[in-house]
């Protein structure tokens, strides 16, 4: 959605050598809209240091013109200047508090420095002087959405398409917050499903879609998705690492790296398509590889557990047990409560005839009810020669 309501003018410049009435401050009058315009015709053609230096001089023309702080504010905001767009739109709102516009850009500006209740605030007041401003209600369901609290998110984009049912992106942002948000899918489904009728071209909507079935374990749907998201835009890595990783829960390895390779090429620092790529190797018996693939992973993640583990389960499978036990003390220190890791360190400490290390392990993750793999227990009993 734009930041800006372009406002059009008819300016009538009329001399006053031929109307014998126009004084010096109406020809300045006339002079800071005409400013104005200019500046608003460089913001569309995405000129924004040159709009800035129209709407100064407007405002240097006339101190008064709120919308020409405000317009300025929304050139700040595009150029990431959010300070001096706030600086603007308090500004505006000073000499025109009515001016509903002002409220909803600067709830953006907050919004863009995750001041979300600051945000929520001037949506709200910009919602209060137009009951009917679609926009806002539309970002203020997306400050809710990122606080989590998906049913004010919901009911905010059911106002905004209320206002105007033909806004796509309010369909699609609702579609987050039922699927991803509350595990709502087929409603979500629904959603992205109008949100792609309203705008075939858009790739975020398709996206979000395929996501969203392959939460509910229907991957060719989803990789149908993703193959048209990719179609409309090529440069999305995310796209192609959630299909690798679609492409992974089918089995399909040399596909799955495929993808992820792409993925990484578009984004060299994207963890999360090494890490599938690491998986599919290590499913392939390439182990070198997927370790590989891990130690970039947790370059680029020092935090990401799964990472650790996976890692140590592939040291294990090629018998390098103290490096694999070391990754799983890692994971463990990052995420206490994972029985996977214990269970794989008692594994690992069982091939080493660490037996009482191994029991141990096992007796803790039996109390948090995990079932340990009876096999497993069989062999340890035999081997440490007591029965637990």
């Amino acid at each position: 959605m734009k930041l800006f309501i372009r406002i059009i003018f008819k300016i009538f410049l009329i001399l006053a050598i031929l109307v014998g009435c126009a004084t010096t401050e109406e020809i300045k009058e006339t002079d800071s809209v005409a400013l104005y315009n200019q500046g608003t015709d460089f913001v569309e053609e995405g000129q924004y240091d040159r709009a800035i230096a129209y709407f100064s001089k407007a405002i240097e023309i006339n101190s008064t013109y709120a919308k020409a702080y405000s317009n300025r504010g929304g050139a700040y905001v595009i150029k990431g200047q959010y300070d001096k767009a706030i600086s603007d739109f308090n500004k505006a709102i000073e000499i025109n508090p009515r001016l509903a516009n002002a409220y909803n850009n600067r709830g953006f500006a907050y919004l863009k420095k995750n001041q979300h209740d600051k945000a929520i605030s001037d949506y709200t007041k910009a919602i209060e002087k137009n009951p009917r401003f679609a926009e806002a209600y539309y970002f203020r369901g997306l400050v809710y959405y990122d606080k989590g609290q998906y049913d004010k998110a919901i009911s905010d984009f059911n106002k905004a398409i209320e206002i105007n049912v033909r806004d796509a992106e309010a369909y699609s942002k609702r579609g987050l917050a039922y699927g991803k948000g509350k595990g709502q899918y087929d409603n979500a489904i629904s959603d992205f499903t109008m949100a792609i009728e309203l705008n075939p071209k858009s790739a975020e909507a398709y996206y979000n879609r395929g996501n969203t079935y392959f939460r509910k374990g229907q991957y060719d749907k989803a990789i149908s998705d993703y193959n048209k998201t990719i179609e409309i835009n090529p440069s999305l890595a995310e796209a192609y690492n959630s299909r690798g990783d679609a492409y992974l829960r089918k089995g399909q390895y040399h596909k799955a790296i495929s993808d992820c390779n792409k993925a990484i090429e578009l984004n060299p620092r994207y963890a999360a398509a090494y890490k599938n790529r690491g998986i599919a190797h290590a499913e392939k018996g390439q182990y070198d590889k997927a370790i590989s693939d891990y130690n970039k992973v947790i370059e680029l993640n020092p935090k990401d557990a799964d990472a650790y583990r996976n890692r140590g389960k592939d040291y294990a499978k090629k018998g390098q047990y103290d490096r694999a036990i070391s990754d799983f003390n890692k994971t463990i220190e990052l995420n206490p409560r994972d029985s996977g890791a214990y269970n794989n360190r008692a594994v690992a400490y069982f091939y080493k005839s660490d037996y009482e290390k191994a029991w141990d392990d096992v007796h803790k993750i039996q109390n948090w009810g995990y079932k340990v793999h009876p096999g497993f227990l069989k062999a340890l009993r035999k081997a440490s020669g007591r029965e637990n």
